[in-house]
């Protein structure tokens, strides 16, 4: 790695190492920001031209990080880090010990995917850190030794730089286009940012997309320069190299969101309105279908695991995703399944519609389709809903309607008739240019196909009108769940006053918005007289119910 914008020649510090004498931490290690691959902080000067947005402190397994995002005068924000007590010299010494670190804990490849190992190697490489440092950096103060074997662990186990920003909740995508410019990140608040990371060459870039791979059973290589793969954590990374992608090699990663999103969470944030949010949940209830369509980064699969609070704690839920980004409340009867790829000899792969044709003989009451892109994907989604299964999927479409020519029109072409099988379609929308996430339009699927538009998303004023009666889905609810069409209506305003209730005491936690609405189900009345009241939430509360 190499600074942006300073290239500074190592100390002499480093030599004695390599004489095999001993060496301290030196003044040069203290500098805050001087990392190798780190730009510096700016200069006043530089600081009285930009605005900063935000700044925040950032815990990096281990590693003190500062995070300040702000306008620099370009076309989109910085996001720069800085380490304290990590500088260029220091770093290189500590890039040296590598060798000496792998024959005193050297690493099975063949163990590499197992967490269990990792946990093993992890605790191994912080105690044999805490020898080499011993044994070279013999006067290093305790605080700044931990700091050390941090930095060393991300190195040998890690991504190293790149685990900085992996480990902020505040961005959504990290990505590295080449070792030409910098890292890019997207931030949830600000959206693209430059960052003040860059990487040596395309080498590490090809290393540590390798090291990816190697974890989950994937290759990419020059015969194969395209890999989908996944973080132990469940984000997602895609890789290209040279020359399919022209500039460089690259790798794309998706967080995996470590607070995953609530309905709740979704009507604070000004996504939903609480009355259709109210709507979603009788349907979820009753085991109505549903569709959720959107762009690309929209939050289908967000929304998707929205409405997994909703979901009945007697019913067996089972997903089929080609990468992990469902999170689940943790008591409902729920089995995750994932997509495999074929290996080097082409064998061995296992589909979404593999997938699909297995959750069936499950005896599943309820599936979970991360994605449906083609024909067969969409026939067995669509035979499962007719074997008496609800079903909940995303697909690509702009809007409501675009998601009904989409399913009947090639590649995917299914029998417009059988569209009547799903209760509604529900499209998310991503305003780029607000950096918000809309439900754009909520709509019900008539018996001959078409769609008939319940919802709509005003832009002007930020707020969600309803643009006509419901008619087949309130015929659908009334027959699952015995309610005359005055009793629907009261019933949305009813489960409309809990969701209320728990966005006002910001019960937005998974497990939490989960057991509210399990309780709904089991103890409704008591939780009606909760929800009137007035009281605020806690589990002591929820619990006496």
């Amino acid at each position: 790695m190499i600074l942006m914008d300073e290239k500074k020649e190592v100390n002499d510090t480093t030599k004695p190492l390599r004489d095999g004498g001993k060496l301290t931490v030196s003044q040069d290690a203290g500098k805050i920001g001087d990392i190798v691959g780190i730009a510096k902080d700016p200069t006043p000067d530089q600081k009285k031209k930009e605005n900063v947005f935000t700044t925040y402190e950032l815990n990096a397994n281990g590693l003190s990080v500062s995070v300040v995002v702000a306008d620099i005068g370009s076309f989109v924000p910085e996001y720069r880090i800085s380490v304290a007590g990590l500088g260029e010299a220091t770093r290189v010494l500590l890039m040296s010990f590598r060798q000496e670190m792998l024959n005193l804990v050297p690493i099975d490849p063949n163990r590499i995917s197992d967490r269990e190992y990792n946990k093993e190697m992890n605790q191994k490489y912080i105690r044999a850190s805490s020898l080499v440092i011993d044994k070279y950096l013999p006067q290093t103060p305790p605080d700044k030794k931990v700091m050390l074997t941090s930095y060393i662990i991300n190195m040998m186990l890690g991504l190293g730089d790149i685990e900085i920003p992996l480990a902020d909740d505040n961005l959504e995508e990290v990505v590295i286009n080449s070792s030409k410019e910098p890292i890019w990140v997207y931030h949830k608040t600000y959206g693209w940012c430059k960052t003040n990371i860059t990487l040596r060459d395309e080498t590490t870039i090809y290393n540590a997309a390798e090291q990816i791979g190697r974890k989950v059973g994937r290759q990419i290589t020059n015969l194969s320069p395209l890999m989908d793969a996944e973080l132990s954590d469940g984000s997602r990374v895609n890789a290209t190299l040279f020359p399919v992608s022209q500039n460089g090699n690259t790798i794309t990663i998706r967080k995996f969101s470590k607070n995953p999103w609530t309905m709740t969470r979704l009507i604070s944030g000004g996504s939903i309105s609480k009355e259709m949010a109210a709507l979603i949940w009788i349907c979820v209830q009753n085991e109505i279908s549903l569709i959720l369509s959107g762009g690309t980064a929209s939050g289908k699969t967000s929304f998707l695991n929205s409405i997994s609070m909703f979901m009945p704690p007697n019913h067996r839920i089972i997903s089929v995703e080609e990468t992990r980004e469902l999170s689940l409340p943790s008591f409902l009867h729920w089995v995750p399944m994932l997509t495999r790829q074929p290996n080097p000899e082409g064998k061995g792969q296992i589909t979404l519609y593999d997938l699909m044709i297995n959750a069936l003989r499950q005896r599943p009451d309820v599936i979970l389709v991360g994605e449906v892109r083609t024909k067969p994907d969409a026939l067995t989604l669509f035979e499962a809903i007719h074997t008496g299964h609800a079903v909940y999927g995303t697909i690509h479409a702009d809007n409501a309607q675009d998601t009904i020519i989409r399913l009947v029109n090639p590649p995917i072409d299914i029998p417009k008739l059988m569209l009547g099988a799903i209760g509604g379609v529900v499209s998310l929308f991503r305003h780029r240019r607000k950096g918000i996430r809309r439900v754009l339009e909520f709509g019900e699927v008539l018996k001959s196909g078409d769609i008939n538009l319940l919802y709509r998303w005003n832009m002007r004023n930020d707020s969600f009108v309803q643009i006509s009666e419901m008619t087949k889905l309130s015929e659908t609810i009334s027959l699952y769940g015995g309610y005359t069409r005055s009793e629907l209506i009261d019933e949305i305003k009813e489960r409309a006053s809990v969701l209320d209730w728990m966005v006002k005491n910001k019960v937005f936690e998974l497990n939490t918005a989960g057991f509210v609405a399990a309780q709904y189900y089991n103890k409704r009345d008591k939780v009606l007289e909760l929800v009137n009241s007035g009281v605020p939430y806690s589990e002591e509360a929820i619990n006496r119910l």
